[in-house]
Order: C-alpha cells, then sequence, then structure tokens
C-alpha cells in the first residue's frame, strides 16, 4: 500500500500560537506537579510530627525519640533528603505549633470572620492539615517556624498561600513586622469607594499603612528627586519592601495629553490585581493638593495606558507624615482609588549613635522640601 505524500507545516502565525499554546500547556503541568509533590510532602511531614507527638504522650517516650527516629528513616531511605535530625525535630515542631489551642482559636475566628462555620475537633485538625500544606516546607523551616505569635504566624502563612510569596519576600514581610504594621496600623484609602468590593480588598492587602525605606540609608535632608534616586538603585529592596506581585514599569513615567506632557514618579503594575499602580514621592507631609494630581495622573493612566483586560489604575502617595483626618477629607470626592501611606527612615539606629542624630518626626520635619521645579 502506498503511503501518503508527506507534507511540510508551513511557519506561521497559527503554528506559532499552537506551539505557544502547547509550551504553556507543558509549564502548567510541571507546575502543577510540583504543587503535589510539595503539597504530599507537607502532610508527610505533618504526619511524622503526629505521630512523635501522639506516641511521646502514648508511651511516655522522651525526645530521644526524635533522633532515633531520623537514623531509622536514614537507614530505610538513604537516598531521600529530609530525615536528618534537624528536620524532624522541625516536624515535630511544625505539628506541635499548629495544634495548639491558641493557633486553633485562632484559625476559627479568621474562618469565622470570612462568614464561614467553622469546623470544630478532628474535622478543624484535618482543616488546618490542608491548610498549612499550601505553603512549601523551606518557608516553614526558614521563616514561619520562628514566628512565636499564633495570629501573626497565620497571617503570614495565608498570605504566602494566597500571594505566593517566595521565601525571600516571606522573610523580609516577617523582618521588616508586615503583621504588625497591617493590624495596629490604620490604612488611608478610597479603595471601597472607587471600586468594586472584591478589587478593593485585594487592594487594601496590596497597600501598607507604612513603608520601612531604612535599606536607603538615608540620615539627612533629601529632595524628592534624590529620594526617587535611591529607590531606583535599591529597587529590590523596594520591590521586597513594596510586596510580592509588583513588576517595575519605569521612572519620571511620561504620559503627553494635547502639548504637554506629565511625569509620574514611579510606575508598577500588579500582576495579581492586573492594574497598573502609579507611585508618587513626597518628602514632605501629605497636602490635599496631592491627591488631586494624583487624580488627574490616575485619569491619564487609565485613558491612554490601560490594557483592555486590566482593572482601573490605582494611585499611592507616599509621604514622610500623614494625617488620618486631612487624607479622608481629601479622597472623598475622588473617583480612583487613591491610597496615602508614610515611610520611615532609619527608625533603628546603632547604640553609638542614639542621642546623635534626630528622631524619625525630627527628621520628617527636616525633610520637608520640596523638588525643585515640582509642583
Amino acid at each position: 500500500m502506498k503511503k501518503p505524500a508527506s507534507t511540510t507545516v508551513a511557519i506561521s502565525a497559527d503554528y506559532r500560537k499552537f506551539v505557544e499554546e502547547l509550551k504553556a500547556r507543558v509549564v502548567s503541568a510541571r507546575i502543577s506537579a510540583a504543587r503535589a509533590i510539595t503539597h504530599e510532602a507537607i502532610l508527610l511531614y505533618w504526619d511524622i510530627g503526629r505521630g512523635i507527638v501522639e506516641k511521646q504522650k502514648e508511651h511516655g517516650w522522651g525526645d530521644s525519640v526524635v533522633e532515633m527516629v531520623a537514623a531509622d528513616l536514614q537507614r530505610a531511605f538513604p537516598g531521600t533528603k529530609g530525615f536528618s535530625p534537624q528536620n524532624i525535630w522541625r516536624m515535630q515542631q511544625f505539628y506541635l505549633l499548629h495544634n495548639q489551642e491558641e493557633f486553633l482559636a485562632q484559625v476559627v475566628r479568621e474562618i469565622e470572620h470570612d462568614g464561614n462555620r467553622a469546623p470544630t475537633g478532628e474535622l478543624l485538625s484535618q482543616a488546618v492539615r490542608e491548610m498549612v500544606a499550601t505553603v512549601p516546607w523551606g518557608h516553614y523551616a526558614n521563616g514561619l517556624l520562628r514566628v512565636i505569635d499564633p495570629a501573626a504566624r497565620l497571617w503570614y502563612l495565608r498570605a504566602t498561600s494566597r500571594f505566593g510569596w517566595s521565601r525571600n519576600v516571606l522573610l523580609n514581610q516577617i523582618k521588616v513586622a508586615a503583621y504588625e504594621r497591617a493590624v495596629t496600623e490604620k490604612k488611608t484609602h478610597n479603595f471601597p469607594l472607587a471600586m468594586p468590593e472584591y478589587l478593593a480588598e485585594q487592594a487594601d492587602e496590596m497597600l501598607k499603612s507604612s513603608y520601612n525605606l531604612e535599606f536607603l540609608g538615608i540620615r539627612r535632608e533629601v529632595k524628592e528627586r534624590e529620594l526617587e534616586d535611591r529607590l531606583i538603585s535599591r529597587l529590590q529592596a523596594f520591590l521586597l519592601e513594596l510586596g510580592y506581585g509588583f513588576c517595575f514599569v519605569g521612572r519620571q513615567h511620561r504620559i503627553v495629553l494635547g502639548k504637554k506632557e506629565y511625569f509620574i514618579d514611579l510606575l508598577f503594575y500588579h500582576r495579581h490585581i492586573k492594574a497598573l499602580v502609579a507611585f508618587e514621592l513626597k518628602v514632605g507631609p501629605f497636602e490635599p493638593e496631592h491627591a488631586g494630581k494624583m487624580d488627574f495622573y490616575l485619569n491619564l493612566l487609565n485613558d491612554k495606558e490601560r490594557g483592555p483586560e486590566d482593572q482601573p489604575s490605582i494611585g499611592i502617595i507616599l509621604c514622610a507624615e500623614k494625617d488620618d483626618v486631612e487624607v479622608e477629607y481629601a479622597l472623598r470626592s475622588k473617583a480612583n482609588p487613591i491610597g496615602v501611606a508614610a515611610y520611615t527612615l532609619q527608625s533603628k539606629l546603632p547604640g553609638a549613635l542614639k542621642g546623635k542624630l534626630p528622631s524619625a518626626k525630627q527628621l520628617a520635619d527636616v525633610v520637608r522640601v520640596e523638588m525643585e521645579g515640582k509642583g
């Protein structure tokens, strides 16, 4: 039987699209497989930790059982990583920390706060077991297990799971006390008035009430352009402080309207909210006119640069200090979503420098200098 003549597929746009779709499917499958492996590994570590704790209670075994379990598992699975004595100790701690009454009570409060009915007894333990399995083990071993406060640990755990924080991002968030700032400090914005509820919640989680810019090493008065230069030179550190999801677009981003041109200090794109995020830097305190200027910029971004599937652009004004009541009045009439946050510089001084450098408030007073040429 004669074989059909072979034909050559033309390298067309349709073929390239087809191949790109296949590549995306391969990447998706690999990510799903990696997540499945991570999920099962965490469940395994939970079960090992729980088994050790329960047997210690049942038989009165001492802590030496941890070393014995590690040695036996290493002998049984010589090529498998993760069964070192140190890691087995972490598994025991992992189970104990997430099974303590304070942590379980906090989980119940969070579930009920979200409008759901919280499980009890063994069902609650199973719910926690599944929840902790959404975060890779390295995040626990190098970060989460060191967070003693149950409420703080749950906050970091849920944020890591929801936003996909890398290990470095998580460690940075813990280091700069993101939980304490999120819970104890009031955020000032008009997101609920300017955005749908589900987007307003995401934008609220994206915005911090204050930003720690100690990494800039500023100890004297600066102008806005110098502050901008410092942030760009330490962009990686600034992105870590902003949180997961921000992608840098550019500085002094130019927008033309008629015969005039305008410049946005820093422009980012947030991958999860799918919106442009404009930052304006103010070395002095917040002034009501800053909100009007940002509202104008956001109108331009929405009309000229917002993608067809993008959400409305968001503005964040970073200033040395702010009065929450003044901010509330300034934002009340603005249709675009705008947040105002203060930043801190060199808040922790070495012992040898205490009393020799100005306080945070004094520094804020000193640096109330507008950049030359800017309104």
